[in-house]
């Protein structure tokens, strides 16, 4: 029986080690995968801090430049003040259309008017099959929703006491395929199915076009159950630099102007605001501590065919830019920011109310600022947009604040969720999240691959930033560096890049992808420079022609596009002379008539009497390189003459003549 016990004994005590092992080895696992999941979350937040704030950045850039473009934009588009877009009649509607005629070749789709429900469903299928609608159709779409708007006022109130439901969409941005999405996973718009779309359906994508027609189609068809509201998008001022007017380019050619003409009549007269029930508050951006219902309700909205470009107080467009210290002076400045700050502010967690310096235009607003506008109001909820968010949606303040985002794959393939917000009548919010995903015959990417893909988008980003300001950072990383040893610290390094780029990145967290370290874990800050990307098939990294081109990109575009009144992709002389005749006086420089041509002519490489995209950028490259050759041309003088007075030096004043 001893032996008995003394076996049971050692059996129980191989179970009870082994049944320890697993459970360490289960624990081990645990761990790992924890420090896994935490480091995959420290990449996905250090990617989408990049991809922010580089966004963010272009929108201040816009904003340091309006002044010019707008200029530009009112001097080549006719002095003609707020006459600029002309409003149209509606009895004329169908002569002025007459000139549209549509041939044979055209094989789009043909919507019936008066719009109906069956128009609207054969329009999604015929842009699913990515056919064009034809101009005609665009403009009387176009001409029909100005009409809708004018009897709409500032501020739609919606309801679900009918329908028991409403859908409340975030910024689409172009990507069509999202719209889809919704509509197949929530139904398409009807009076049992209404729908808020909160700003920025247009731009970056490449069917702005495409939505636009869609939701002012269904509008129409249902006006008192789909409600739009303007964004920051939805101005013809950012258009230029952000894609709708390349995209009309494309498709609409030498039609572009007029379409873009009744695009930004209607993006004037859309809602600012949108009630759901009189307790929830859907707006693009947000609110800020000027935000008042009942004052904002009374402004006329269609003055503001851009919100970068405010009117002035006599109801005039500016012909100049306006001084910072004469804003208050020449504009209605209380009324601008009722509209400003609605389309452009973002909330933040601290308290009170702050200029937006990040986007460069409206506020940040804390959570104070929520609950005294919502108490003053009487309202429960502010819906907003404006801001990408992974998941698609984000509750901030609270809960009192709810993001909604409804375009996925926004910077990169698999970067965040698409969302929209369901209602009933408890006015529940019910975020449904998406993400559309191409049909493809490729095997899926797993979790680690994708996060790669979008983290070398967003580094690629952060690169080119360095290509374009590589002067600027070599000087930065020097001050740090007065022995000229080639090395700095890691934290003398991060504050250069902020400062130097403007960018408010976790620069240690991604310094091993952009730079090398000595024993010592000083930076080699040269190493920073030497990036390399790929730019029209050439492998480019700086600092000369390549620096100006990426520091400037944008800006040469939207020029170029602003120079381009009729939007046919090429620059006449005629729009080249009127634009120099402007640069001339923004710049306070005269400009002959005779000089302006020879420009003209010089840049026109072709001789086809206009300049095209690639014309205007190779003048920048033509320069550059002059500018070299000059710099090449004083380095070799300066060779020359230090080797004369070495010589001099050396065999006397007798050889200063042969040298």
């Amino acid at each position: 029986m001893g032996c008995g016990v003394s076996n049971s004994q050692d059996t129980d005590l191989q179970a009870m080690s082994h049944s320890e092992k697993t459970i360490k080895s289960a624990l081990l696992i645990q761990r790992w995968f924890r420090s896994y999941q935490a480091r995959m979350e420290t990449r996905r937040r250090c990617t989408w801090s990049i991809f922010q704030s580089i966004e963010y950045s272009g929108e201040q850039d816009q904003h340091n430049l309006y002044n010019f473009f707008n200029d530009m934009l009112l001097t080549l588009g006719g002095n003609n003040k707020s006459k600029v877009y002309a409003e149209s009649n509606k009895d004329d509607e169908d002569d002025e259309l007459s000139e549209y005629v549509i041939d044979h070749s055209y094989d789009g789709p043909h919507p019936t008017f008066p719009l109906s429900h069956e128009t609207m469903l054969d329009l999604i299928e015929a842009f699913k099959k990515k056919q064009v609608l034809h101009t005609k159709y665009v403009l009387k779409i176009l001409k029909q929703m100005q009409e809708l708007l004018k009897e709409r006022p500032n501020i739609s109130q919606a309801t679900t006491a009918i329908a028991k439901q409403i859908t409340v969409c975030g910024d689409l941005h172009g990507k069509i395929e999202d719209l889809f999405l919704i509509f197949y996973k929530n139904g398409i718009p009807s009076a049992d199915n209404p729908y808020i779309f909160n700003g920025d359906f247009v731009d970056r994508g490449e069917n702005s076009i495409e939505i636009a027609m869609l939701l002012f189609g269904f509008q129409i068809v249902y006006p008192n159950e789909v409600y739009i509201n303007r964004g920051n998008h939805e101005d013809h001022i950012m258009n230029l630099r952000y894609g709708l007017i390349r995209e009309l380019q494309v498709k609409y050619k030498s039609y572009t102007q007029v379409i873009l003409k009744e695009l930004a009549h209607v993006f004037g007269w859309l809602p600012i605001v949108t009630l759901i029930d009189k307790k929830i508050l859907v707006c693009h951006g947000g609110v800020s501590d000027m935000t008042d219902l009942e004052y904002l309700s009374t402004i006329e909205r269609q003055k503001y065919l851009s919100v970068l470009k405010p009117p002035l107080k006599d109801g005039s467009m500016p012909l100049e830019g306006i001084k910072e210290e004469d804003i208050g002076e020449r504009i209605d400045l209380k009324e601008w920011r009722q509209v400003l700050d609605v389309l452009w502010s973002d909330p933040k967690p601290q308290p009170g109310c702050t200029p937006n310096k990040f986007r460069g235009g409206g506020c940040y607003f804390g959570p104070d600022v929520t609950k005294a506008i919502l108490e003053k109001h009487n309202l429960k909820l502010l819906i907003r947009s404006h801001e990408c968010k992974q998941n698609g949606y984000e509750y901030s303040h609270d809960g009192k604040v709810l993001t909604v985002f409804s375009a996925s794959n926004y910077y990169e393939v698999g970067s965040n969720r698409g969302a929209y917000i369901k209602f009933g009548r408890d006015l529940k919010p019910h975020p449904v999240q998406y993400m559309y995903v191409a049909s493809t015959s490729t095997r899926p990417l797993t979790a680690r691959q994708n996060l790669s893909i979008i983290e070398e988008s967003a580094l690629r980003n952060v690169r080119e930033k360095i290509i374009a300001n590589k002067t600027v950072l070599l000087e930065a990383f020097k001050q740090s560096d007065p022995n000229d040893t080639g090395f700095i610290t890691q934290t003398q390094w991060a504050k250069a890049m902020s400062e130097a780029l403007q960018l408010d990145l976790p620069w240690l967290t991604i310094r091993s992808q952009l730079i090398k370290m000595n024993d010592d874990g000083c930076v080699e800050y040269v190493t920073c420079l030497q990036q390399e990307i790929n730019f029209n098939g050439s492998r480019l990294n700086g600092p000369s022609f390549t620096e100006v081109i990426y520091r400037n990109k944008t800006a040469l575009e939207t020029i170029f596009r602003a120079l381009d009144k009729d939007h046919s992709g090429c620059i006449t002389m005629d729009e080249f002379s009127e634009g120099c005749k402007l640069l001339s006086q923004h710049l306070q420089t005269q400009m002959s008539d005779e000089v302006v041509s020879d420009m003209a002519k010089s840049l026109d490489i072709n001789k086809d009497g206009q300049i095209d995209f690639n014309e205007f950028l190779e003048a920048f490259r033509l320069v550059d390189i002059q500018e070299k050759n000059l710099q090449k041309n004083q380095e070799n003088l300066d060779k020359l003459k230090s080797h004369a007075d070495l010589n001099q030096i050396a065999n006397g004043d007798e050889n200063q003549n042969s040298v």
